[in-house]
């Protein structure tokens, strides 16, 4: 059983990511995550542990996305266990003003590790394709998720 303390530390987690994206901070970043971290980002490439995705964010943050800053909308959080946690949300890096729609649904999955920290141990970054979903409900109306129908 999960408290509403939990939900906060995990919702808390969620928010010192998008607290360090909006820094440039790779280091504050990649603290989020646990040592054997695993992340995948939206075009698909694969990083293996928290000292890859520090320095993969310190690169993304002077080049790519610099000056950019990080949308984040939580849709769910699911306990497994005391000491797990997954949880499923919406997101999307910008500049200017938030975007209405974010682009990107994303999976992160929280571990308490011994020190009583809740870190991510896994994150999944998937682009969406509205207009592909689109055309699948519309010729398999099967397909729309519960949610929206």
């Amino acid at each position: 059983m999960t408290t509403t303390e939990e939900t906060a530390e995990v919702r808390a987690v969620i928010a010192s990511l998008i607290d360090a994206w909006q820094r440039h901070d790779a280091q504050a970043y990649g603290a989020r995550f646990t040592v054997d971290a695993t992340y995948i980002t939206f075009v698909g490439t694969y990083y293996q542990g928290r000292a890859d995705i520090v320095e993969s964010h310190r690169t993304l943050f002077e080049k790519h996305l610099k000056g950019t800053r990080l949308a984040d909308e939580v849709l769910d959080i699911r306990f497994h266990g005391p000491d797990t946690a997954v949880v499923t949300g919406r997101g999307d890096t910008y500049k200017g003003g938030r975007p209405q729609k974010l682009t990107k649904i994303q999976t992160y999955t929280l571990v308490r590790e011994a020190d009583g920290e809740w870190r991510i141990a896994a994150f999944h970054n998937t682009k969406r394709k509205p207009l592909l979903e689109a055309v699948s409900f519309r010729t398999a109306p099967g397909l729309v998720p519960a949610a929206q129908k």
